[in-house]
């Protein structure tokens, strides 16, 4: 299947883009960075899912929402403007059979930076607007909300033991979550499901639902 992901360079994004890889589909990725994959079924763009240029890209059966930024200051303008403008640039088609949007559990909580909260909140919502859009295509449209993941952006805590020993004692599983792990995610969405759409999966080792009891 021809599958665009975006943010492909590093992280969630690159693990995602490398499983599809892996099952033999062709990938094209969008990122602000240079490529970091190497194979002959990936295409690569540079460009800026907001304010850059877009290619022409036709047919496209998969659409995964990944690229974002955190705490920037402009958090609102790229995770959400910028995801809304890709999705609808390549979503409404005849090819397509999914999109996903790669959220947060913070949309759920409240509990990262303000304006990266409210970002993915909104993403969480307009995913539910582009479900209700895709049913005449019978194509899906869901979100994962991770909870703490084990990339480089999370370097300042999973680096730092007495952080690292707090954010542990605030999960039921005392682990986080690998990119591999995710895109597994991913691509069952996207690929092996057919029926579940406008759903948000919470992926975050029990972190929303740990609870305290006290006699």
């Amino acid at each position: 299947m021809k599958v665009v992901v975006t943010g492909t360079s590093c992280g969630i994004g690159k693990a995602i883009a490398l499983r599809f890889l892996s099952q033999g589909h062709r990938v094209i990725g969008l990122d602000r960075l240079p490529p970091s994959i190497a194979d002959e079924n990936y295409d690569h763009y540079v460009t800026d899912i907001l304010t850059g240029d877009l290619p022409e890209l036709e047919g496209v059966e998969i659409l995964v929402n990944n690229a974002g930024v955190q705490n920037e200051g402009n958090d609102i303008d790229v995770n959400l403007k910028g995801t809304i403008r890709v999705t609808e640039r390549y979503a409404f088609q005849n090819a397509v059979k999914s999109v996903l949007f790669i959220a947060s559990a913070s949309a759920r909580t409240g509990a990262e930076f303000p304006e990266y909260a409210a970002s993915k909140g909104g993403m969480v919502a307009y995913m539910k607007n582009v479900a209700l859009r895709l049913a005449p295509y019978g194509a899906t449209a869901n979100s994962l909300s991770p909870g703490g993941v084990l990339t480089a952006l999370n370097d300042h805590v999973i680096r730092d033991p007495a952080l690292w020993e707090r954010i542990m004692a605030e999960t039921l599983l005392p682990k986080w979550a690998t990119p591999e792990e995710i895109a597994e995610w991913a691509y069952f969405v996207t690929v092996v499901n057919r029926s579940m759409t406008a759903q948000d999966l919470l992926i975050d080792n029990g972190e929303d639902a740990k609870a305290t009891f006290v006699w």
